[in-house]
């Protein structure tokens, strides 16, 4: 297990199955489908499709994840992170969160240059992302980290309010 240090935490490399990383993918999801319930609804009213598009776009195949980490803070689980192979010589950053009382203490920052050094030791020279219109944290973070906007990339072109970002490492 890999563990890399911030000022009040660390972050740790686990498997897709730890069960604090789990339970943080959870409090994710709660948030992400409170915040866009309502975009996510209306795009899919008229597809045929719905549950295969839904997992098909926002799920995640624990056999394509190549790496996670789980912030630590005080002994408790604060933040996520994953990556999955993503074409070639890419890895796609899925599941960042970090815990509502964490936020603003540098979490993000950690598990962000955490992911990336990941992403280099596995041989990427690309992280892609997708994150919303509802996430301006989220987008500010990944600007300040290099990140830039890009095309919005498969399979999120049915998610009208996606923003799709990549930085060449």
């Amino acid at each position: 297990m890999t563990a890399v240090a911030g000022p009040r935490f660390e972050v740790r490399t686990t498997g897709w199955d730890d069960p604090a990383g789990a339970g943080l993918r959870d409090a994710m999801q709660e948030e992400m489908e409170s915040r866009y319930a309502d975009r996510i609804a209306a795009v899919l009213a008229g597809a045929a499709d719905r549950e295969e598009r839904v997992e098909g776009t926002l799920g995640v195949e624990s056999a394509q994840v190549v790496y996670v980490g789980v912030a630590y803070g005080g002994g408790t689980a604060v933040g996520h992170v994953a990556l999955r192979a993503y074409g070639e010589g890419a890895v796609e950053l899925k599941r960042m969160y970090v815990a509502p009382a964490a936020r603003g203490t540098g979490v993000a920052t950690a598990l962000l240059a955490a992911a990336e050094d990941a992403a280099r030791a596995l041989g990427a020279s690309r992280v892609v992302l997708q994150t919303g219109d509802r996430q301006p944290d989220a987008v500010r973070l990944y600007e300040r980290a290099g990140y830039v906007r890009v095309p919005v990339f498969p399979p999120y072109e049915w998610l009208t309010f996606s923003i799709c970002m990549a930085k060449d490492l």
